[in-house]
């Protein structure tokens, strides 16, 4: 990256750089108390920010600080819950806000820096959060690369490495052996386990078959909002439910009392292909397995036995990464910039002439730009839905929330892009009349109703004329997560799982 290039994205964080800022890295294992005592010192401090990778964490601490009498204010992409006199805010890391100097900030999940759609969100917090005092909790895979760029800003660090407070067991067999079969699963499951699939519909699947031996089952996935999320952990914390089957979202900073953890599959999708998971994903996941003070040891096995390697190999194996440039997001006056250079009025041709440069970028430099594929085709829809609109505005849009592989989100976003262009304004949707019942059918268009929600409340703070209704969202969304929550208790399954799939196509 050119010294101009990086000086220039320094200068977004004037306040950070006049601050004497003095850095504290908490590193280790899950359950090993990093984030527990960064939010001790943020407890404590006249004034504070937590920055979250989820909502629901940000939820969670907001909640915690405000138990131990500590106001705090609630700041996400969809929602602004403030709070009279507070002067902590829980915030999810997008939100960073970059001229509010507070005395002590906590960023969480510090590895994320490796995500290839949000990792340019953490770059900003280490960079640009202005507190005199930051604390940065995580994995260890990233540390090196961090203290690179602090030592380019000449700002100093502490290194704290903390274990963990339980042991963490692998199983000496699998659960069934050479093959999968769901009577073995069955004979060995219980109260407090937890198992891990990597789609919406094995999880699902798997909920219901077990929900059909016996067993109460809590479930949570990606999909789901996280006032489902927090109801669903809820129910496996306080025993309503003594089995739970979650995807990798819970590998995110959720306390859950899980005893053991068992992978139903060890390959994920990465929005190209499967691929095996990789060490600080497999710890990450398997480390919440025997949360201290409940379990003297956490346990974690497979399905099958040819699974039972990579378990081995990844926990065994030092899960830090060589250093790599971290990533950093163009803002709305770089596009402009480069549209007036290029020049172009197209938002897809800045992000692909920005593709283009961070391909040829070397891997040995401290920062390069992050552009992802989705953002170009996010680019692409904008311009052909409002190929004259202004580019920062064009800008604006690209940050939306927004599942674009989804065709019916996907389309949703255009009539909101549409009613951006045309100045028109864009009431909630009405709720359709199922939502009074319970039937599991309509789960999925309910979930798909959530993410309309949270993208118009997105666009109520960025157009609250054209968006006039967003007050209504939290009314909208309580019904929506109360027909979720019932729909996941009755929901019958939907065929196969994938791994059953697979074997059938071996045999």
């Amino acid at each position: 990256m050119p010294l101009s290039d990086f000086q220039a994205y320094l200068d977004r964080f004037a306040l950070a750089r006049q601050l004497k800022r003095q850095h504290h890295f908490y590193v280790g294992p899950t359950n090993s108390g990093k984030t527990y005592q960064a939010l001790e010192t943020l407890r404590k401090a006249e004034s504070g920010v937590y920055l979250a990778p989820l909502r629901l964490l940000a939820m969670e601490v907001r909640d915690r600080l405000t138990q131990a009498g500590v106001p705090c204010n609630l700041v996400t992409g969809e929602e602004r819950v403030m709070v009279p006199g507070a002067k902590h805010t829980a915030s999810t890391i997008e939100m960073l806000r970059p001229d509010m100097q507070v005395d002590v900030a906590v960023i969480d999940e510090i590895q994320m820096l490796m995500d290839p759609d949000r990792g340019s969100a953490w770059t900003a917090a280490l960079v640009g959060v202005p507190a005199r005092q930051v604390f940065i909790c995580g994995a260890n895979s990233v540390t090196e690369s961090c203290t690179r760029v602090l030592d380019a800003l000449n700002e100093p660090y502490t290194l704290t490495h903390l274990q963990r407070m339980t042991p963490l067991m692998i199983e000496d067999a699998s659960i069934c052996g050479e093959r999968y079969h769901a009577a073995k699963l069955r004979k060995v499951l219980q109260a407090g386990d937890a198992i891990i699939a990597f789609s919406r519909k094995d999880v699902l699947t798997l909920a219901a078959r077990i929900r059909q031996w016996g067993f109460n089952v809590a479930t949570i996935y990606g999909a789901l909002s996280p006032e489902v999320r927090r109801g669903e952990s809820a129910r496996f914390a306080n025993g309503e439910a003594q089995i739970l089957i979650a995807t990798d979202a819970i590998g995110m900073g959720l306390n859950l009392p899980i005893r053991r953890v068992i992978f139903a599959n060890i390959h994920k999708f990465d929005g190209v292909a499967p691929r095996p998971l990789n060490a600080t994903e497999m710890r990450q996941i398997a480390g919440r397995a025997g949360r201290h003070g409940l379990y003297e040891t956490g346990y974690v096995t497979v399905l099958e036995d040819d699974e039972q390697w990579h378990l081995h190999e990844m926990l065994a194996c030092d899960d830090t990464v060589a250093p790599f440039a971290l990533p950093m997001a163009v803002s709305g006056g770089d596009i402009e910039v480069l549209s007036q250079r290029i020049p172009t009025w197209r938002l897809a041709e800045c992000v692909e002439y920005l593709h283009t440069q961070y391909q040829r970028q070397s891997g040995v430099q401290a920062m390069q730009w992050q552009i992802t594929s989705l953002q170009h085709q996010q680019a692409l829809l904008i311009d052909e839905t409002a190929p004259q609109m202004a580019m920062r505005d064009k800008y604006r849009l690209l940050c939306a929330p927004l599942a674009i592989q989804v065709p019916i989100a996907r389309d949703y976003f255009v009539q909101c892009i549409q009613a951006i262009y045309q100045h028109q304004l864009r009431p909630l949707p009405m709720l359709p009349e199922w939502l009074k019942g319970q039937q599991a059918q309509y789960l999925e268009q309910a979930e798909l109703i959530c993410q309309h929600l949270s993208l118009y409340s997105w666009l109520g703070y960025q157009y609250p004329k054209i968006f006039p209704d967003r007050e209504l969202v939290d009314v909208a969304r309580k019904t929506l997560n109360a027909f979720i929550s019932r729909a996941l208790r009755v929901q019958a399954g939907y065929g196969k799982t994938q791994r059953e799939t697979e074997l059938m196509q071996q045999r």
